[in-house]
């Protein structure tokens, strides 16, 4: 009985760890062509990645929800440390499912001097493989995409009080050109 118990539960391990690693395999990985967004931003202007392309390094930090306490310590980060990443060549943005306005809001509050972007119908999130359906909110995740529009890493382990100080040094590693 013990046996069987064992050999019972190594095959529900195993069978979800394979569902993980297939969910994984479904999504956006190191070298795939970024998906195009065209989102509002905090400081009135539309965004569009195409527009950077053969031009700059994209940086889309999404975050779940504005006012949130990770979300806002995330967000004062690119203020704070944000001219560790004007140094290079980069345009940054943090992007939530909020809309437009709340977006505005919490971008006075966090002092950012930097665009947030706000992608209401969760359909830019929904191609990046970042938005939780039950939630109607991103993930944590970070893109970073080269010049040629290619994902060029994925950071999922967001440190939210020091993340643009940490993703400026891997962006160094990364070889970003310093303005």
């Amino acid at each position: 009985m013990q046996r069987m118990f064992s050999l019972t539960l190594a095959m529900v391990i195993w069978m979800c760890a394979a569902m993980n690693s297939q969910a994984a395999d479904d999504g956006l990985k190191v070298g795939d062509a970024a998906p195009n967004f065209k989102l509002m931003g905090s400081d009135g202007k539309v965004h569009q990645l195409s527009d950077f392309k053969d031009k700059q390094v994209v940086v889309i930090a999404w975050y779940p929800r504005a006012f949130t306490g990770g979300c806002t310590k995330e967000c004062k980060s690119f203020a704070t440390d944000g001219a560790k990443l004007k140094a290079l060549n980069v345009a940054y943005f943090t992007a939530s499912t909020d809309d437009a306005e709340k977006n505005k809001k919490f971008a006075e509050s966090v002092g950012a001097d930097y665009p947030i972007l706000s992608d209401p119908t969760g359909a830019a999130a929904k191609a990046y493989g970042v938005y939780n359906a039950e939630r109607n909110a991103a993930q944590r995740v970070t893109f970073v995409i080269d010049a040629q529009g290619k994902i060029a890493l994925i950071d999922n382990a967001v440190k939210t009080e020091s993340h643009a100080a940490d993703l400026a040094k891997k962006l160094e590693e990364l070889g970003v050109e310093k303005k």
